[in-house]
């Protein structure tokens, strides 16, 4: 697993150095490799003030990362646009299975500003550790580490810690995520703008008895909106099933009594 959090150990350092020293180790980092080109031997940083030059083109547009079967039920095209940014609330059991389905395909990700996000619940639902870079406490540099990593690295997963990003702040970060064909998950905070709305609930459980036994799933209703396409509600479970967690669709009659998400995205 790559350990970015080093950089960030020591106080005396400037923002300005902690930045470089994350710089040096991302051209340590294999470039991504999406099945369509070969990989890189250095990735090319700019500066986050400096927004990179967006190249759209068709292959870089109708290209995804894998997401679990049943949110892939509620996306138009069935996995996350390279390219784009998306905000993801509710429980943490949504980000982690978008980790594990990414890294576990091949893909590189990067997770920044969460240090307790599970990742032995990440590899029990078959995430690769050596395609995850963490970057646990990166203060008040968030946002500039998020938009490095877009340059090496497929997913990068940013938490906000409650803050909400200015418009003219989030807009470099944009640019670089299109023109890199890179997707940036943003989480507990305002991030406006964004392509794609996932939310998430606990519905229910499964495999409790009269106050005891044993918790075999987790129910959760999932819903999914962005822009060009309307609200969509799912009700999935994630099930331990012969030492692996696998998730599957459910029929809502099997939760325990909670309606169905309602809240709009």
């Amino acid at each position: 697993m790559s350990e970015l959090s080093p950089a960030y150990a020591s106080d005396a350092l400037t923002k300005a150095e902690k930045l470089e020293q994350l710089r040096r180790k991302m051209a340590a980092i294999p470039a991504r490799s999406d099945g369509t080109e070969p990989a890189m031997p250095t990735v090319v940083l700019r500066s986050v003030d400096e927004p990179a030059p967006i190249v759209a083109t068709a292959q870089t547009t109708l290209r995804t990362l894998p997401v679990p079967p049943p949110i892939a039920k509620l996306l138009p095209r069935g996995g996350l646009a390279r390219g784009t940014v998306a905000s993801v609330a509710g429980t943490t059991s949504v980000l982690v299975g978008l980790l594990a389905s990414v890294t576990a395909a091949g893909s590189h990700a990067a997770v920044i500003g969460m240090p307790d996000l599970s990742l032995l619940a990440a590899v029990e639902q078959g995430a690769d550790l050596s395609r995850i870079a963490l970057v646990p406490a990166p203060k008040d540099s968030a946002v500039e580490v998020a938009a490095i990593l877009l340059d090496g690295v497929d997913l990068v997963i940013l938490g906000l810690s409650g803050a909400a990003v200015t418009p003219s702040r989030a807009r470099a970060v944009v640019a670089r995520a299109r023109s890199k064909g890179a997707v940036l998950l943003v989480t507990d905070g305002r991030w406006d703008g964004v392509d794609l709305r996932i939310e998430s609930r606990v519905a229910g459980y499964s495999g409790l008895g009269e106050g005891h036994g044993r918790v075999t799933a987790v129910h959760l209703d999932v819903a999914a909106a962005g822009k060009g396409f309307p609200r969509r509600t799912l009700r999935m479970e994630i099930r331990s099933d012969s030492g692996s967690v696998a998730w599957r669709t459910v029929p809502e009659i099997q939760s325990t009594g909670h309606a169905p998400l309602r809240a709009a995205l």
